[in-house]
């Protein structure tokens, strides 16, 4: 392959980093270019198998930082599965703003679903705006922990496609 086409594939890694924080699968996409590389033989299968766990952990952990934050602040599951249904409305509304109103109406969706499934539970608004908020929190911990994984699938998977 021509070191054009290898650059090209780890920016496009890169720019698909970008899209995690919006609530988008990033991280997932970005492993397309590696899957590519093993295809053609640039990337070993075990680099490759090693990516996809570290992406699959990544996933497993986001829904369980959501889950634990949001309790610690007072939310029951509904409230859980609440945040994430809002998170993903919230997303799907927003996306006619670029970027920004993704970013800004998943956070708002994550907030206004576990706030309504807590309010629908508890009928204390207090309460309710308290569970929204773990929620938010726990969104914001585990978009970290996947950004940070992307940086490590970025880093091992192009250093395994350019070398």
């Amino acid at each position: 392959m021509t070191t054009l086409v290898l650059v090209l594939g780890v920016v496009l890694m890169a720019l698909c980093l970008l899209l995690v924080p919006l609530g988008l699968p990033g991280t997932w996409l970005m492993l397309l270019v590696p899957i590519a590389g093993a295809v053609v033989g640039r990337v070993g299968w075990g680099t490759l198998a090693l990516l996809v766990g570290l992406v699959a952990a990544a996933e497993a952990a986001e829904w369980a930082l959501v889950r634990r934050i949001s309790a610690r602040y007072g939310g029951s599951g509904r409230a859980f599965w609440g945040a994430i249904l809002g998170g993903l409305v919230g997303a799907a509304i927003g996306t006619p703003v670029p970027v920004v109103g993704t970013l800004v109406a998943g956070v708002l969706g994550t907030f206004v679903g576990a706030a309504a499934a807590a309010l629908w539970e508890t009928r204390h608004a207090p309460t309710a705006a308290r569970v929204g908020w773990g929620a938010v929190l726990g969104r914001a911990a585990s978009a970290a922990l996947k950004i940070s994984v992307g940086v490590v699938v970025l880093v091992v998977g192009g250093a395994a496609l350019l070398g």
